[in-house]
């Protein structure tokens, strides 16, 4: 004679499942928040690249579509939103003048909602200012 086996198991799952989604889904929402700040800081870090390219380079800014060096430097981002501030300043690099580009733009979180008070304990701001900062020396113009 076979013996039936009762599941009682079932029950038991289903209140661990209610209590843990919760803490799943807000991991979820961090995870997702913390590769969107990684992809906007590299996304960043190229406009100010490309931004001082644009700059240190006089006879590649002739032959640009671009207009400005903020014009170069956005058009490799065309997708942040918003729109970062592109600076541009003049500075001396080991000697020799040069450029620095600077890119400044604000990343809003998706968990920022009604517990931000309570994420900001955890690390976890609603809204933090991105910038990043390149250094290039001028391209010398040679003379032929």
């Amino acid at each position: 004679m076979t013996r039936r086996r009762t599941d009682r198991r079932g029950g038991a799952a289903t209140v661990e499942l209610a209590f843990l989604l919760p803490f799943i889904l807000f991991l979820a929402v961090i995870a997702t928040d913390w590769a969107r700040l990684f992809y906007y800081t590299i996304a960043l870090e190229t406009v100010a690249r490309a931004g001082a390219q644009y700059a240190a380079d006089p006879a590649a800014r002739q032959q640009s579509p671009y207009t400005t060096m903020s014009d170069a430097a956005l058009a490799e981002a065309p997708n942040l939103s918003p729109a970062p501030t592109v600076t541009q300043s003049a500075i001396t690099v080991n000697g020799r003048a040069g450029v620095r580009v600077t890119a400044t733009m604000t990343f809003n979180t998706y968990s920022g909602f009604s517990l931000s008070t309570r994420l900001n304990k955890f690390g976890v701001p609603q809204s933090q200012t991105l910038t990043r900062t390149v250094d290039m020396r001028l391209i010398p113009t040679t003379t032929n």
